[in-house]
């Protein structure tokens, strides 16, 4: 069975690629789950590069049930992995009333459930095993009226995160959040490249030394 590494939900071709980017330049085998086969196989071929073993799942994040059979797949194929990575969304900008119930729990369930849903998929077997990291990309450090359904979203994800944190952490298992501030764009402060190492810091962190939250401000 290869290695079984990194598991990142919500692999396209910005910040998802450069993570598993980064963690397969350290040897780590990577599972890419992302809702478009297109997009899959760009970031698989990626990769390629980095001669480790990539295994592609398609699944929909806001979808519970597409989300854990990619999931219980991936453990099942590669073991239980070392670092799993929360980094899908749904980006928009809508103002306060402009959605309706309906269209605003659809950007829940994948910016707030889907955490969820990969957490008890995953961090369960990571705790027996006594070991492992669970990173959940964060953003909208404060809620802006332009963008309502991912502030909340993204205050929602920090508040799993946190609480995922506090359960499991006794077990063994590092949660944290990357708070991006701004926009992840390349050649610019926000470089998708820049902002993965801190999930590399974060991960390479000891025990008595864990961060919850790391707020990428376009310097650190």
């Amino acid at each position: 069975m290869p290695d079984p590494g990194l598991i990142v939900v919500g692999a396209g071709p910005g910040l998802g690629t450069s993570v598993a980017r980064r963690f397969a330049a350290e040897g780590l085998g990577v599972s890419l789950v992302a809702r478009r086969s297109t997009t899959l196989a760009a970031v698989e071929a990626a990769l390629s590069p980095y001669d480790v073993p990539v295994a592609a799942y398609p699944a929909d994040a806001g979808s519970p049930e597409q989300l854990e059979r990619a999931l219980t797949s991936a453990v099942a194929d590669h073991g239980v992995p070392d670092v799993v990575i929360y980094n899908a969304a749904i980006i928009r900008a809508d103002a306060p009333g402009e959605l309706s119930p309906a269209e605003l729990a659809e950007t829940w369930s994948v910016n707030v459930s889907g955490i969820l849903v990969t957490a008890m998929a995953t961090i369960p077997a990571m705790a027996e095993r006594g070991r492992g990291t669970f990173l959940v990309t964060g953003g909208m450090p404060r809620p802006v009226p332009s963008h309502v359904s991912l502030s909340l979203g993204k205050a929602g994800a920090r508040a799993v995160a946190s609480m995922l944190a506090d359960y499991f952490g006794p077990s063994g298992v590092h949660v944290a959040t990357v708070t991006v501030a701004d926009t992840v764009a390349p050649g610019t402060s926000y470089d998708p490249d820049l902002i993965a190492e801190q999930y590399w810091r974060l991960h390479r962190q000891q025990p008595g030394a864990w961060e919850t939250e790391h707020l990428y401000d376009g310097r650190s």
